[in-house]
């Protein structure tokens, strides 16, 4: 097999979206004739920890762990944390913050370029140089954010003339979150010099989403290709289960910035007019949430239909999906947010369950909910459609004729865009051998 060193931040047993990405295609590269070689920090943050993705890397793979240093422990004694308890889903935000924050803030955005893990870089493309003439790849792959892993592949491809593909999951500076970083003029011209230097020198450069592609592609005249994230069909094999309550189930992050708060209103109006309503809903928040959120929910007289058990291995959020009467996806209401498209959507689409969707309705999101027939999507503050919705679901469920979508979605089944990846990485090659 030709052989692709994948340098990643996230790794098992990390969990959450930004994991499950590159451990679909490590698992599915053997069967098209690559063997994926993993790099990947020794002693990385855990915002959670899903060991159940440890069964995903398949026995072919290598995988390497170098340490790492990781400044957030500094910033949690500032700000006074224990582990991941207690932040929010993004504390990099337009919310309000104290002293100790906003220095925490402006500290990550000028000290830290492009990102905490940047002290990473020069030692793993030393570490890496060495290691790979006595165990040489055919090609490279970075996958960020955190970006930092970009410059690891800059500085690695550089030094052997070796084939890089640059993976976006996020965007960089045009990621939400970018103008809340208190960035001085300096910072973010290299913030700025760093992202062009990714996308000119990198052979192949993909985005997860359209929005974002066409942004990167004003940028470089390097051509941004397109690869979306997916679902994998071994994930749906067996048969749902579903429980007698009418379930409204959010799996995953959700931050406040999303927070739905006409839904709540909509449902605590309805548990009022509805008894029967009212002792069958579930409010199902499967994933780190925000505190104000559930505050939310409280306020609104609904702490008692509300299931709050917190982040859950992927298998049990796979589970809840297909028990959900409809799913929610929530944007967060930052214009930027437009062009992202959620990882879990394509597991929303795959567990075949009705789909609201709450935010911008020009968003990617709305888009794929329209284009697969998937369900819905409205604007946060259109209460008379989300009634309207939610009455339509209860009606259907209350007759047993709430369906599961049948369409199309084979696009988006992980073994195919893993062809893609092949693909490209069999363009790489090509191109450097000839």
């Amino acid at each position: 097999m030709k052989r692709v060193l994948i340098i990643t931040y996230y790794w098992p047993p990390s969990g959450g979206s930004g994991v499950q990405r590159w451990v679909k295609f490590a698992k599915y590269l053997p069967k098209e004739g690559w063997q994926p070689v993993i790099y990947t920090p020794e002693n990385p943050e855990f915002t959670a920890i899903d060991r159940t993705l440890v069964a995903e890397i398949p026995p072919e793979a290598e995988v390497i762990k170098r340490p790492i240093l990781e400044p957030y422990g500094v910033y949690k004694k500032l700000l006074g944390k224990k582990g991941s308890e207690g932040g929010e889903v993004n504390p990099i935000n337009g919310g309000k913050k104290n002293w100790k924050q906003k220095l925490s803030l402006f500290v990550r955005g000028n000290f830290f370029i492009p990102d905490p893990r940047v002290f990473w870089v020069r030692p793993s493309v030393r570490f890496l140089k060495r290691y790979l003439k006595e165990h040489p790849v055919d090609a490279i792959v970075t996958t960020g954010p955190p970006h930092s892993m970009h410059l690891i592949g800059l500085g690695l491809s550089k030094a052997t003339g070796l084939p890089w593909l640059a993976d976006f999951r996020d965007a960089w500076t045009n990621m939400f979150y970018y103008k809340y970083l208190e960035l001085g003029k300096w910072a973010d011209e290299k913030q700025h010099r760093l992202e062009k230097a990714v996308l000119d020198n990198a052979t192949i450069v993909v985005s997860v989403s359209p929005y974002e592609q066409k942004d990167f592609q004003k940028t470089t005249s390097n051509e941004v290709r397109l690869m979306t994230n997916g679902f994998d069909p071994a994930d749906y094999r067996a048969d749902s289960e579903t429980d007698e309550f009418f379930n409204i189930t959010l799996t995953g992050l959700f931050a406040s910035a999303g927070n739905p708060k006409v839904l709540w209103k909509v449902l605590s109006d309805k548990c009022v007019a509805d008894k029967e309503f009212k002792s069958l809903l579930k409010i199902r928040l499967i994933g780190k949430t925000d505190a104000d959120i559930l505050q939310t929910i409280k306020d609104a007289g609904l702490g008692g239909n509300l299931y709050y058990p917190g982040y859950q291995p992927h298998e049990v959020a796979v589970r809840e999906q297909r028990n959900a009467s409809f799913l929610l996806l929530c944007l967060r209401q930052e214009p930027e947010y437009a062009s992202a498209v959620p990882g879990k959507i394509f597991e929303y689409l795959a567990s075949r369950r009705p789909i609201l969707g709450i935010g911008q309705t020009d968003s990617i999101m709305a888009k794929m909910i329209r284009d697969t027939s998937s369900g819905v999507a409205y604007d946060w503050d259109d209460e008379e459609s989300i009634r309207k919705w939610v009455d339509f679901c209860w009606e259907e469920f209350k007759n047993g004729e709430l369906k599961d979508n049948i369409s199309d979605i084979s696009r988006y089944d992980r073994r195919v865009i893993t062809r893609q990846l092949v693909g490209y990485l069999d363009e790489m090659t090509r191109d450097k051998q000839s």
